[in-house]
């Protein structure tokens, strides 16, 4: 019984015409920078003379027919390639769909549609119409030239001259050319996707969403990066060499295993009958690079493709889904199943690092347009999930971390860190996950995860088997993916300790030193490390230090810039506002921006807009230009950070000589004065300013303090609700403290105070102007301070006592 024959009901021989009409006659426009290039390098002036189009009318010359300002696309490639300039063809199928189109509806090909639905067939059929259109090249092959080339060349000219003489003999045999099409194609054929729309079918897909009726198809699967392998030489053409007639043969691998040719089947071993034994030549194969990248399942990625991803990145990538047999014991086991693959044809990369981003120019107007009203810091701040409410500062500092301070290189090759790390240690509930969740979406790379679920080789490097080589390869971890990114590890108090060291070397040094199974480096981790934590028992208890309730050790705390406390503390006006907000979100899927606090501005109609917001497009776009700077600190802002430094210091000797020691919240070390000068710089770079201001650092020392406020309120407040004038009166206090509102600026000392700015930073607390004055006046009746040069000083009755007691 005969097996059933069916025929395709597409015709090959058509589609092929159309294909080398496609390549041959398919136009694009010309960009400005290439119609310049064509011009200048068609310009040939000799001494003082000047080109003139006319002269060309004049001398006769044959207008170009075509129009102007096109380009054949493809055959421009097609020379590149014959001139061994380019090595990647990519067919992009919106251009076949608009030849298609032009066709019109008689031609009936289908061309996009059978490309999208067997992808793999037409690779060949659109590589066999390139081969009819190859253009030969216009330069001689040089021993600069590719080893294949020169060895083609040679027996090209070896074969024309042993057919010539084949010729004179009438009773030799014929040299039968045996170079196969895919040993002569010095180019990689690719497809690009067709520009996903709205109603398009051809939507990305994620990788679980890939299913057995994929199979054949040109898709899209986006994933992130875990591991990249080596890129190896993969064998595409085996050549051999006969023993006995001297022929070469090659054999073309379409597969992983393939089983090498014994016997010569030249046309003169068959005549003569003597079975030559043919011998690999490793000279004249074909090689072509191959890397493997894994996402979740493995993608391949070849030719040109190659080196375009590394660990961490979330990629497109389109390709081709086929199944691959097992091989070996596997095989045996696995019966008729088979495993399946990706061929990759074309990558594209989402949220590319910063230098790699092209800004547009719209985006940068629009913020500059508020830049005006000298609250864009304000802004960007609460643009940083505008869904959560409140926590201002903490965005602030969130906000700071992504643009970073300046990494500075020693001569020596010692390198001081500008990456900024901080912590949010708080009770549950305060939206700490979500902060970190919208800050990998917004930072260019940026990796998530938990501190239950990854141990210390998780977050640094293990070292793995690779399956393709069968060599040792060190697989990166959480903080290797994320370098030149953010790492943001959640529940970060519920580590192992002995995991939890694993991340010392990074915060500071930002490397990894590994030593494992014969392999000895060092890795990069150039990565600002964000975690959430929660206390000792779950929420903040306040009968106990801070210290207690917080639980990492002082290594790991000095490593954190910032180190923000937020408590979870009754207040009525505070929860209805937070009630009405999430139940906002809720109803509409976006925040209220009417319902953000007001800025203190001196026009009282400006409060009644609503705060603007940027999208995460838009703030990534800021960041980087605003990382293009790279800002110094000046001689006499570094005297001012001195001062303050030093007045930090004398605080915590202070706090530690006091009644109750236990309750100092952090140590002050030299790393808190590098701190200061990151988040300085950082907000130098948001005013696109080259210098770091005074400003820059009170705003620096203003959120190290604010990052222990709540813990203060919690004190505060333990015994019971505070009224508005206790409230005002503590700020103040605090002010005189720190030296916040100090005239001469902070880090003069203790003393008389600007009453300016005390007015200034109360208000910004959400106090009122009515409040702050009876207040004022209250406790200047009570001689707790004095008004002095009309009512432009603020003078504490007790700050000499205070002082001596500081002297003594």
């Amino acid at each position: 019984m005969a097996l059933l024959q069916y025929k395709a009901p597409v015709d090959y021989a058509a589609q092929l015409d159309a294909f080398t009409a496609f390549i041959d006659k398919f136009e694009t426009t010309k960009t400005a920078s290439e119609e310049a290039a064509e011009a200048i390098n068609g310009l040939s002036l000799e001494g003082d003379d000047e080109y003139d189009f006319m002269d060309d009318v004049a001398n006769g010359a044959a207008p170009d027919n075509r129009q102007q300002g096109t380009k054949r696309k493809y055959m421009e490639m097609l020379q590149e390639i014959a001139e061994r300039e380019r090595q990647n063809l990519t067919i992009e199928l919106d251009d076949l769909k608009e030849f298609e189109i032009s066709l019109g509806t008689d031609s009936n090909l289908k061309l996009v549609d059978s490309v999208l639905g067997n992808t793999k067939h037409y690779v060949d059929l659109f590589s066999e119409a390139v081969d009819r259109l190859m253009p030969k090249p216009t330069k001689d092959v040089s021993f600069k030239d590719d080893v294949l080339d020169v060895i083609l060349s040679q027996r090209q000219k070896r074969n024309e001259t042993t057919s010539q003489a084949a010729q004179n003999d009438a009773e030799a045999i014929l040299p039968v050319s045996t170079f196969p099409p895919e040993l002569t194609r010095r180019y990689t054929l690719n497809f690009k996707p067709l520009t996903p729309s709205a109603k398009d079918k051809h939507k990305t897909l994620a990788v679980r969403q890939v299913r057995g009726e994929h199979l054949g198809h040109l898709i899209t699967v986006r994933g992130i990066t875990t591991r990249v392998s080596d890129v190896k030489p993969a064998l595409r053409i085996q050549a051999y060499t006969c023993d006995s007639c001297g022929s070469e043969v090659f054999q073309p691998i379409n597969t992983k295993q393939f089983t090498p040719m014994q016997i010569c089947p030249s046309p003169d071993c068959t005549a003569n009958n003597t079975k030559g034994v043919l011998n690999p030549s490793t000279r004249a194969s074909k090689f072509l690079p191959f890397q493997e990248i894994k996402i979740q399942e493995m993608a391949d990625q070849g030719s040109a493709l190659t080196r375009q991803v590394n660990p961490g990145d979330v990629v497109d990538i389109a390709g081709i889904f086929l199944p691959t047999p097992y091989t070996g014991f596997r095989a045996i086991r696995a019966g008729l199943l088979t495993d399946t693959y990706l061929e990759a044809q074309h990558i594209t990369q989402h949220k590319k690092a910063y230098q790699d981003l092209k800004l547009d120019r719209r985006v940068i107007s629009r913020i500059e347009s508020h830049k005006a009203s000298g609250h864009l810091y304000e802004y960007l701040a609460r643009s940083i999930a505008p869904e959560i409410y409140g926590h201002l500062d903490v965005k602030k500092a969130l906000l700071l971390l992504l643009i970073g301070g300046v990494t500075k290189t020693m001569g020596d090759g010692m390198r001081i860190r500008g990456d900024i790390n901080i912590c949010l240690m708080g009770d549950p509930g305060v939206a700490k996950s979500q902060l970190l969740k919208y800050i990998t979406k917004v930072a260019p790379r940026g990796v998530y995860t938990t501190g239950r679920g990854s141990s210390g080789v998780g977050l640094t490097a293990a070292v793995m088997r690779d399956p393709v080589t069968d060599e040792m390869v060190l697989e990166g971890g959480a903080l290797v993916l994320a370098d030149n990114g953010i790492c943001c590890i959640d529940e970060f108090d519920k580590m192992d300790d002995g995991d939890r060291t694993a991340i010392h070397e990074v915060m500071e040094q930002q490397t990894i030193s590994i030593s494992k199974a014969g392999i000895t480096t060092t890795l990069n981790a150039r990565t600002s490390i964000l975690a959430a934590a929660n206390p000792l028992y779950g929420r903040y208890n306040p009968r106990i230090s801070p210290v207690e309730n917080i639980n990492l050790p002082a290594a790991l705390l000095s490593r954190f810039d910032i180190l923000f406390l937020i408590l979870d503390t009754p207040s009525r006006e505070a929860d209805e506002e937070l009630a009405a907000h999430v139940c906002h979100v809720h109803m509409t899927n976006s925040a209220d921006p009417t319902a953000a606090p007001t800025i203190n501005t001196p026009n009282p109609s400006s409060q009644e807009s609503p705060t603007p917001t940027f999208s995460p497009h838009e703030v990534r776009q800021y960041i980087a230009l605003a990382r293009t700077y790279r800002p110094t600190i000046p001689a006499s802002v570094s005297q001012y950070l001195t001062g303050a430094y030093v007045r930090l210091r004398q605080q915590q000797k202070h706090a530690e000589s006091s009644a109750n020691p236990k309750k100092q919240f952090t140590h002050v070390s030299l790393r808190t004065l590098l701190g200061l000068m990151r988040l300085s710089q950082a907000l130098a770079r948001l005013r696109f300013a080259s210098e770091v201001v005074n400003e820059d650092v009170d705003e620096a020392l203003r959120l190290v303090d604010v990052s222990k406020a709540s813990l203060y309120a919690d004190q505060r407040n333990k015994n019971g609700d505070m009224s508005v004038s206790s409230r005002i009166y503590e700020a103040v206090r605090a002010m005189w403290s720190s030296g916040a509102a100090a005239v001469g600026g902070r880090g003069s000392g203790k003393g008389e105070m600007d009453m300016r700015r005390v007015r200034e930073l109360v208000l910004g607390k959400g106090f009122r102007e009515e409040e702050f004055e009876r207040v004022v006046e209250e406790y200047e009746l009570l001689d707790v301070w004095q008004r002095a040069n009309n009512g432009t000083r603020l003078v504490w009755v007790e700050a000499g006592d205070s002082d001596e007691d500081d002297d003594e």
